[in-house]
């Protein structure tokens, strides 16, 4: 590992272990139905998200409900999934520069003009 790696990880487990206590006790207090600071500021908002979604807060979910929802959203994903791969390459912007940076590299490795049929510019194009 080197210093730079291990800087990152000391600063990660170092905010992790500050965020603890007040991250806990916030969703101690979610899922108590204690009020919580942002209340007042963003309330407004879940309650148009759980009218539009037709969400009842106070209404519990059964298993059955919970399992289609579940799977529901895990298919609506895969397929959204799907199609960013699918017609990824008819994106704008997503590969243009590839064909001048792969010549740029090709151009300047350290093997060109070798025989070598392993020498990684020998498979482009």
């Amino acid at each position: 590992m080197t210093g730079n790696g291990a800087i990152q990880l000391a600063l990660y487990l170092i905010v992790l272990l500050l965020l603890v206590k007040p991250l806990g006790l916030y969703m101690a207090r979610v899922y108590e139905g204690k009020s919580v600071g942002l209340d007042r500021g963003l309330g407004w908002l879940e309650r148009l998200v759980y009218r539009a979604g037709g969400i009842r807060p106070d209404a519990e979910q059964g298993w059955k409900a919970y399992a289609i929802a579940m799977l529901l959203f895990n298919f609506a994903g895969i397929v959204v999934v799907y199609l960013l791969q699918r017609f990824q390459e008819r994106a704008r912007l997503v590969g243009q520069s590839t064909g001048r940076a792969r010549r740029f590299v090709r151009d300047r490795h350290p093997l060109k003009g070798t025989a070598d049929p392993a020498a990684p510019y020998a498979y482009w194009s």
